[in-house]
Parts: structure tokens; sequence; C-alpha cells
């Protein structure tokens, strides 16, 4: 009986530490209390500590530590410890400028930012240590970046679809209307008559970003599978915090 509890324990071993060896996707999980998957990130991405529990692929040098040692594991219980440091956000808030974040699980105070921060893609809640910064000037919604973002909500195919993708452009957007009401971000167009003009949902892609889009429904009903709904407001603290 003990030989085979060795043996199991030298099994989980090199699982674990064959796992650690792998390689993460973009934007995947990377560390984290009880993690035993990859812990290394594709080429010019690096793993960011989100929580002791969490810590994610994000592009360029990491803004926190993250160690995970298979060779650690007692023999009693063969478990894998995981130590991590405590992530730093990465940017102070600028005057006029506001963080965006979502204020309902599963997205709770994911902020909002481009896939690749500062660049002209799809819009996506994110992690703290990556939020962009905002202003709502003349009804467009203005990312903070050399040159400015600004959001598009994608053009409505026919009276079926219920919901629009949001990405960013450096070109201004030709329709519809960004707006705060109170800390709520609101999204209108004199084409669409929506019931809730600050109903938003949060639906993952295959390669994990938590994509943007404007929900023409009510909020919290018939949500598309795969989605979750939100509100989006605000925050104007000095740094993005969790």
């Amino acid at each position: 009986m003990v030989k085979t509890l060795e043996i199991c324990s030298v099994v989980t071993l090199i699982f674990a530490y064959a796992n650690a060896q792998s390689t993460a996707s973009q934007y995947g999980q990377c560390g984290g209390i009880g993690w035993t998957g990859a812990t290394l990130c594709p080429s010019g991405w690096s793993c960011n500590v989100v929580n002791d529990y969490y810590s994610q692929c994000l592009p360029g040098a990491a803004t926190s530590t993250v160690t995970v040692s298979a060779s650690s594991a007692s023999t009693s219980g063969g478990s894998t410890s995981t130590s991590a440091t405590a992530p730093v956000a990465t940017s102070t808030l600028l005057p006029g400028n506001s963080f965006i974040r979502s204020v309902e699980d599963p997205y709770f105070h994911y902020y909002l930012q481009s896939i690749t921060p500062g660049n002209a893609t799809a819009a996506i809640m994110g992690v703290y240590t990556s939020a962009a910064q905002f202003q709502v000037t003349g009804g467009q919604l203005i990312q903070e970046s050399t040159p400015p973002l600004y959001a598009i909500v994608e053009d409505r195919a026919n009276s079926t679809v219920m919901k629009l993708g949001v990405s960013w452009s450096e070109t201004p957007a030709t329709s519809g209307t960004f707006d705060f009401s109170g800390d709520t971000i609101e999204w209108s167009i004199p084409t669409i008559d929506r019931p809730q003009v600050n109903a938003w949902l949060v639906c993952p892609d295959d390669e994990e970003n938590n994509l943007l889009f404007v929900n023409l429904g009510y909020y919290d009903y018939e949500t598309p599978t795969g989605c979750a709904d939100e509100t989006i407001h605000f925050y104007t603290g000095a740094t993005a915090v969790p």
C-alpha cells in the first residue's frame, strides 16, 4: 500500500511539472493558488498576478511576479505550492479621465480596454492591471491613447439582432451617442428603440477575450447563451483596483 501511494505521488508530481512547462494561451490563466496548468506565456507576453488565485498572460512585461513550484509537493498531501506577490496598477488616472468597469458577477470590477492596450481592437472587459482611461465628449467615448481611440458600435443588420459589438477606432463614430447617467454609461441611437440604454453584455470569445456588446433588449432578460448581463460604471479612484 505504501509503495502504491509513493508511485501515485510521483505520477502527480510529473503531471504537475509537465503542465507547468506548457504554454498558456494569450490572455489565458498562467498561475494562482491551486493552479496546475500552464505557467508559461507566449513570446512577447508575461504572466501577471490578478489575485492570489488567478494570474493571466498579458502583452509586454509583467507587472508582478508569479512563482510556481512542482517540487514543493508534500508527501502527505501531494499538493503543489504556488506563491504570488500582489500586483500593481499600471497607471494613475489623468485629470478629466475615468476608468470604466462592470459591477456584476461574473465580471465584477473588470475594466474597459482594448485587447492589446492602446490599439484599435475589439472592446473588452479585462483585468485592472491593464485598465484604460476614458472621457465622454460630444457623445463620443474616447480612450486615452496616442492617437485617441473612439468607441464604435456596429450597425444593426436587422431587427432580429439583439446585441451589437463595440470596437475601437482612430476615427470618431458617426452614429450613436454615449453619455453618463449617474455613474453608468449609456448608448443610444435614434433608429433603435432600446428599453434600457444602459444595458450591456459581456461575451467571451474562443480566445477568452471578454467582448463588450450593447444589449438591445432588457437587462437580465433573454440573455444570449454564454453572455452575462452587465452595467458599466465610471470610476475615478487614483488607480484601478480589483
